[in-house]
């Protein structure tokens, strides 16, 4: 039988996307610790092809992933000692993310609380009704497209996460978690190369960026 290769794992310029992730992390000098969330079905394959091959210093723990991604960050949050103040949360095949990034999004944490990266719709978006007739043309102006980093005090992702859960409440993303709890979450100008790497067409344009770092 043949095992399709899960997309952290995949091959970019011969190395994981995983492994590129991390990295990006590891060179931060204002990360400390790095904690990988996988299923734990996938802990062999990790350290076989991303954590063994690659001297990562900073990478702690491989974390068990829970049912959703929203379990998944929560099982993260538990895994962190008492003293930590700021979390990071980013997708580990967005593998483009720069210091630059990085940095804006802690440095808006520190004074907000909450801050994500993001950048504004190059597309018109339509909101559809149930018949898939257009609904609404929401002003294009107003709408960002949100990414990782999403960088939050670790107190207050920890309340957002178990207030979700005593309401049965789900997301997509942790701001939208945070929203929920009435507190505002700062948009810090992300990069429209800070891809996340999803589908075949992803993969190729990633070739592309790798291989020319001035686009990133």
């Amino acid at each position: 039988m043949v095992h399709a290769v899960k997309k952290p794992y995949l091959k970019l310029a011969q190395k994981p996307i995983l492994a590129h992730t991390i990295q990006r992390f590891e060179q931060n000098s204002a990360v400390d610790a790095v904690f990988v969330i996988v299923d734990q079905a996938d802990f062999s394959e990790c350290h076989a092809a991303v954590l063994h091959p690659y001297p990562f210093t900073k990478v702690q723990e491989l974390v068990e992933g829970g049912e959703t991604r929203q379990m998944s960050v929560y099982n993260g949050i538990r895994a962190l000692s008492s003293d930590v103040d700021f979390v990071i949360v980013h997708d580990g095949v967005r593998p483009f993310v720069t210091d630059e990034v990085i940095f804006a999004c802690l440095t808006a944490a520190d004074e907000y609380g909450a801050a994500v990266a993001a950048v504004p719709v190059k597309d018109t978006i339509k909101v559809a009704n149930e018949d898939s007739f257009i609904a609404e043309t929401p002003a294009r102006d107003q709408l960002w497209a949100v990414q990782t980093p999403q960088v939050f005090r670790k107190s207050l992702l920890e309340e957002a996460h178990r207030a979700a859960q005593a309401r049965q409440l789900t997301a997509t993303d942790d701001a939208s978690l945070v929203e929920q709890l009435g507190f505002p979450v700062k948009l810090v100008k992300g990069s429209y190369a800070n891809v996340k790497i999803t589908t075949p067409i992803d993969l190729r344009v990633a070739e592309m960026l790798i291989s020319d770092v001035t686009l990133w």
